[in-house]
């Protein structure tokens, strides 16, 4: 489960539809991620993409439960898909979920 990709399941455990379904199985990891994330001029516009099938509204200013992309604009292999806690962005990393602290490049709430 990548970065991005853990957005979808989490919408979808509060009872969203998958707004993901297309991308499942779609690409392996690591290169296959980039590649994705290539064709879709990065984190920001895959997410976007997603977010809106699901009704979420791009926002200024994250509060608990909002999601989105952080960190760099000129590099899409330092962006990352990230979900608020109340307190700061979580992202999913290979041994579980981390706390990170970037700029935020997009906010969307559901």
């Amino acid at each position: 489960m990548d970065c991005c990709l853990v957005i979808a399941e989490w919408a979808k455990w509060l009872g969203y539809p998958d707004a993901a379904e297309h991308l499942r199985g779609a690409y392996k990891a690591g290169q296959g991620q980039l590649d994705i994330l290539a064709a879709r001029g990065g984190a920001v516009s895959l997410i976007e993409e997603c977010a809106l099938s699901i009704g979420a509204t791009m926002v200024d200013e994250p509060q608990l439960g909002d999601f989105g992309a952080v960190g760099s604009s000129r590099n899409m292999t330092r962006q990352f898909g990230v979900i608020h806690d109340g307190e700061g962005w979580l992202t999913r990393a290979p041994d579980g979920f981390k706390r990170i602290i970037a700029k935020p490049l997009a906010i969307w709430r559901l």
